[in-house]
């Protein structure tokens, strides 16, 4: 069991709690979910949580994705349909990012999110959260906060209970998701419903130094760019020399290149330092903060590592034709 807990730790911000995620590890088959908004391109601030899904099953779970149809259309992303049309396109996204089909289960908001049983348990909990507490939930999803309006309340509300309904063991998110899912923590065992356990990954900053990867900002490199694409991104992007903290290229090489390839490989001339292999993401930070790596040079590996880590997209696209037609030609 401690190897699979392990697996599932590793690269993770926080879980609330390791001692609750040990426990649902001796059942015989946990369930594991994330939710995504259908609004546009899949990016690296997306394949994080998809790779800790990857590596929960891995561990031996069974992983659903909830592609938050109803969700994205409270949070102002389009019509349904144009929504809908985005979610197949995720779907195959997430695929090619190592999900194993026959053992995830994608899902519509709509599929569930109108029956009766779930409005009940939506306004029941309404009833015992504050309105301040939702809408601090909402602070880092929400599109429009200055001007809020009500499904902006209501957004955090259903996303709790999704994890109710979809009979969820373990709930995977980004850290911007911390406060939904400590409102679900705390008010689902008083609906009839029991705890889950929450692993929460980091976030990525922009390409542009922006405090948060966002499709409607622009500052992301998808997954299915080209390789050129990609290099071009990477050698533009943010990335101050000696800097670690809230540099992109930095957090791309750490938290992608890294766990993916096992390594960083510098290629640079012997009068510039010569080639380097970088394994560690310590190692990493501690040459570039001393200058022994520059910032041209870090892009290019970088750049080159990325192309590499999405080869299996390219190819899954490549053989599957049919996928590139749901792409979306805009950010909703």
């Amino acid at each position: 069991m401690e190897e699979r807990f392990d697996l599932i730790v590793r690269g993770t911000i926080e879980v609330v709690t390791e001692a609750e995620l040990r426990e649902t590890l001796k059942k015989e088959r946990a369930t594991a979910y994330c939710g995504y908004e259908p609004s546009g391109k899949i990016h690296f601030g997306h394949a994080l949580t998809v790779r800790k899904l990857v590596d929960l099953q891995a561990a031996g779970a069974r992983a659903i994705v909830l592609l938050a149809d109803l969700h994205a259309y409270l949070n102002d992303k389009g019509t349904l349909e144009e929504i809908q049309r985005v979610a197949d396109y995720n779907r195959h996204c997430f695929i090619a990012l190592g999900l194993a089909p026959k053992r995830t289960e994608f899902l519509l908001g709509s599929d569930f999110e109108l029956k009766p049983e779930f409005t009940m348990d939506v306004l029941r909990m309404a009833t015992g959260t504050t309105l301040l507490r939702a809408r601090r939930s909402m602070a880092e999803i929400a599109r429009h906060l200055k001007d809020a309006d009500v499904a902006q309340v209501i957004y955090p509300l259903m996303q709790a209970v999704d994890i109710a309904h979809l009979g969820v063991d373990v709930a995977v998110g980004g850290i911007d998701q911390r406060k939904v899912h400590m409102i679900a923590r705390e008010k689902l065992p008083a609906l009839g419903h029991r705890k889950l356990v929450c692993v929460h990954t980091p976030l990525l900053h922009g390409l542009d130094g922006g405090a948060k990867m966002s499709s409607s900002k622009g500052n992301f490199i998808a997954i299915d760019d080209e390789p050129g694409v990609i290099k071009e991104k990477v050698g533009k992007a943010f990335c101050p020399p000696k800097i670690t903290e809230d540099n992109p290229i930095i957090e791309y090489a750490e938290h992608i290149v890294l766990p993916s390839l096992g390594k960083l490989e510098v290629r640079r001339p012997a009068k510039y330092g010569g080639e380097l292999e970088i394994t560690d993401a310590d190692e990493l930070k501690k040459l570039y903060a001393t200058g022994k790596l520059h910032p041209a040079d870090l892009k290019a590996a970088t750049g080159d590592g990325l192309v590499n880590v999405l080869a299996p997209v390219r190819r899954y696209f490549e053989e599957h034709p049919d996928a590139k037609l749901t792409r979306p030609t805009s950010v909703l």
